[in-house]
């Protein structure tokens, strides 16, 4: 049986359009929200992903087009080899890695500076239940981090999945105040003054 498909009508954008974001990143927190409402989930949102071969300028150029600081390193069956942070990219540590080994910056790729999978730290997604953005905050503001994985186990097996990623400039943004990274507070009251002022 052929059917037949009408096209669909079409307008003019017109000036003065905007565009729509996911509910997840326009949502306003405060300290005592879930923590879980600050967590980029990646069943919802996929996930900024890049090779280890790739140029480092490459990395650069995807986390601009992405509007990310972090991008999860994956080989060909999509395996998390590490990440690798604009701070990484455009820090001293591509400098460092450079001078070392005798190579101008844009010699480099994406497996020459990344953090390998091994030193990445992340936090289990069990640990976030009943939790709040303050208890993020702090973890990330004590570390001296401006992002935190975030996995579970894959159903059936022990191995580990990258579910989420937590971002201190996400937090701050959803928060609707700046959060520094280098003032490291060591109490609620501490943060919740930082944040007051």
């Amino acid at each position: 049986m052929d059917r037949s498909y009408h096209p669909l009508p079409s307008y003019a954008l017109g000036e003065g359009a905007g565009f729509r974001r996911p509910a997840q990143a326009q949502t306003r927190v405060t300290l005592e929200s879930p923590a879980l409402d600050v967590m980029t989930d990646l069943t919802r949102v996929n996930p900024a992903t890049i090779g280890p071969q790739v140029p480092v300028e490459g990395a650069n150029q995807i986390m601009m087009a992405r509007g990310v600081r972090l991008l999860l390193v994956i080989d060909e069956q999509e395996r998390v080899l590490g990440v690798i942070s604009a701070t990484d990219v455009l820090g001293e540590r591509s400098l460092r890695v450079s001078t070392e080994r005798g190579m101008r910056r844009d010699e480099l790729t994406v497996a020459d500076i990344m953090t390998p999978a091994e030193s990445v730290e992340v936090i289990a997604l069990a640990d976030l239940a009943g939790l709040h953005v303050g208890h993020i905050v702090s973890t990330l503001v004590h570390a001296g981090r401006q992002h935190a994985l975030v996995v579970d186990e894959e159903p059936g097996s022990r191995r580990l999945m990258v579910r989420g990623i937590l971002s201190l400039s996400q937090v701050a943004r959803q928060l609707g105040k700046p959060l520094q990274h280098a003032e490291v507070a060591r109490t609620f009251a501490e943060i919740e003054a930082a944040l007051a002022g």
